[in-house]
């Protein structure tokens, strides 16, 4: 059980609407304080799902391609160069591809730069158990999401959104699929409410995990429940006023290490 000040810390991210209220504050739980969840399971809400959220709508969609070739303008010139550094002290591959799925039965090739030496067989969440693979370059493209950057053209294939869920692979939709059914309805994200709020508490409780079996037991007990949860959150609670948020506050993580995200 978590203690007395770690139940009564809180975040509010949320006052678009009706307001949520998400009672941890990540980076003061210890990962041995987590309790283990079996199953992963949604938080009960206050009113029904609006069946006008299912899917992306056309007004998303708009705002996602604008935004993408606006970004290609400037970015391309960073991928190049990345490209390049990337070509000369790692060799090729340059990009790394992974199916992921964007919806129950629908998979996509999400492009990445490539941020750790390959290995004939790699598969799961990455741990600690992975870290002696990530490259000198590849935690400064992590660091700054950097790595990132090629997904634009998965947006403007349709395959992702700047904001939503983020791409599972399809052992994790497998392993859940009704829960991965309600949270699939919305269009994957580059970042996203499960991103933003506990993208950091994620890899400290990964960074302890040496192997993958440890890597593999704390991803599905304990961060796949939560991702989850937030997720269907956003699912049900989403308007062009939270993906701002979202947006506004990713960038601000990314450019101020230890940013304090703003209601």
């Amino acid at each position: 059980m978590l203690s007395e000040p770690q139940r009564k810390s809180r975040i509010r991210p949320l006052t678009f609407g009706r307001r949520v209220t998400i009672e941890h504050d990540w980076d003061r739980t210890e990962a041995v304080g987590l309790p283990a969840l079996p199953r992963p399971g949604f938080v009960a809400t206050d009113h029904p799902d609006d069946e006008r959220h299912v899917g992306m709508t056309l007004g998303k969609r708009v705002f996602d391609v604008v935004l993408a070739l606006v970004l290609l303008v400037p970015l391309s010139v960073v991928m190049l160069v990345v490209a390049g550094l990337l070509l000369l002290s790692e060799g090729r591959p340059i990009l790394y591809v992974s199916e992921r799925m964007r919806a129950p039965g629908e998979a996509f090739s999400l492009i990445k730069f490539r941020t750790m030496t390959q290995v004939d067989e790699d598969a799961g969440a990455t741990g600690a158990h992975k870290a002696w693979r990530i490259t000198r370059l590849g935690h400064f493209l992590r660091r700054t999401r950097i790595d990132e950057l090629p997904q634009l053209f998965n947006i403007l294939r349709g395959d992702m959104s700047f904001v939503g869920p983020r791409p599972p692979l399809r052992e994790y939709v497998d392993r859940f699929p009704r829960r991965y059914a309600e949270v699939l309805r919305t269009r994957p994200g580059v970042t996203g409410l499960a991103t933003l709020i506990y993208h950091a508490h994620e890899d400290r409780l990964l960074a302890d995990c040496h192997t993958a079996e440890a890597t593999e037991a704390v991803y599905y007990r304990r961060c796949l429940p939560t991702k989850l949860r937030l997720d269907r959150i956003y699912q049900q609670r989403r308007s062009v006023a939270l993906d701002m948020w979202i947006i506004a506050n990713t960038m601000m993580t990314v450019i101020i290490p230890g940013w304090v995200r703003r209601r």
